[in-house]
Formats: C-alpha cells, sequence, structure tokens
C-alpha cells in the first residue's frame, strides 16, 4: 500500500513452506518471529522501519526502497526451511530473542 513516501510490506503467516522447521525450533512461526527474523536479516534496514507485526501478520512501514530491500532478505527465508534454521541459529549465537 502506497500513501504518499509511505508503503508497507506484509504477508500472512502460519502457512508458510519454512514454518514447520520454526516450530521444530521451538519457535511460533508468527508475525513477532518473522519480526525478529527481519532484524536479524537486515538489521541495518530494520532500523528505518516501523514494525507493526501481529501474531497472524508481518508487518512493517516505510520507504519503498528499504522495504525492497528487506523483501529480498526475507523472500528467501520464507520458503526454505533450511535457510530458517540459519537463521534462527545465527540470532540464538547473537543472543537475539525472536519474541514469538
Amino acid at each position: 500500500m502506497d500513501s504518499d513516501e509511505l508503503t508497507s510490506l506484509f504477508f500472512e503467516c502460519g502457512e508458510l513452506p519454512a514454518d514447520e522447521a520454526v516450530f521444530e525450533a521451538g519457535h511460533e512461526p508468527n508475525g513477532y518471529f518473522w519480526q525478529g527474523v527481519a532484524k536479524v536479516v537486515a538489521p541495518e534496514v530494520c532500523e528505518k522501519l516501523e514494525m507493526d507485526s501481529e501474531a497472524g501478520m508481518f508487518s512493517a512501514s516505510g520507504s519503498r526502497a528499504d522495504l525492497e530491500a528487506l523483501q529480498s532478505k526475507l523472500e528467501p527465508v520464507l520458503g526454505d526451511p533450511e535457510a530458517v534454521r540459519e537463521v534462527i541459529e545465527k540470532g540464538e549465537a547473537e543472543g537475539f530473542d525472536f519474541d514469538d
């Protein structure tokens, strides 16, 4: 959704290809979890965005360029169980709390 210079990136949670790997790692594949993933894969971009995720939806708002950068980092993880496992391991090794 575009409104002047503000753009949103969002997706529904709960039926993504990587969900089973998320559950296996002891997490809940909800919007808050995916917001954590975003912060692990693109921390510099997330600092510029407003995150407003919910249990059933990931949501971020900001400039189109920043959201496109985030989307390019998130899409490969959403569809790949091994990629999400790697992100979880990286985040946990850094002491990151996925807040799910």
